[in-house]
């Protein structure tokens, strides 16, 4: 499992950890029964503080996305799927509205936003074209 940490898009690391841990297993990319990366591994990969790691752990935790399993490690815990889907949604809407909230505040035109986004789509679909 790679977690890939962009410390310019505005979200605490830790927070990116859970984000991609969660969307991980919403893709089926972490099975439920799959175990995750100890703290020290992850920080490792990561290139971030232990602390950090743990600190997100603890949250998936507290969500029941992730269990102990005693001796082993942290693991998927089975109802983990289900929750991980609905939050992947919720957490896309949430940072689209800022955006869109943003871009309101900015005094962009309502078509102006719609274009901006149609034109994101197509780039990540890849048929934009390079400017």
């Amino acid at each position: 499992m790679i977690i890939s940490i962009d410390v310019s898009n505005g979200l605490a690391i830790y927070d990116q950890i859970v984000r991609q841990i969660k969307f991980a297993v919403a893709s089926g990319i972490i099975l439920p029964g799959e175990l995750v990366p100890s703290v020290r591994e992850m920080a490792k990969q990561t290139a971030v503080n232990p602390n950090t790691v743990s600190r997100a752990y603890r949250e998936l935790q507290s969500e029941g996305i992730l269990e102990v399993v005693r001796g082993t490690g942290l693991q998927v815990s089975t109802g983990a799927l289900k929750q991980c889907r609905k939050d992947r949604q919720g957490l896309i809407q949430e940072r689209l509205r800022a955006v869109l909230k943003e871009a309101q505040q900015s005094q962009l035109e309502v078509d102006d936003i719609r274009q901006l986004i149609e034109a994101e789509l197509a780039r990540l679909n890849g048929k934009g074209t390079s400017k």
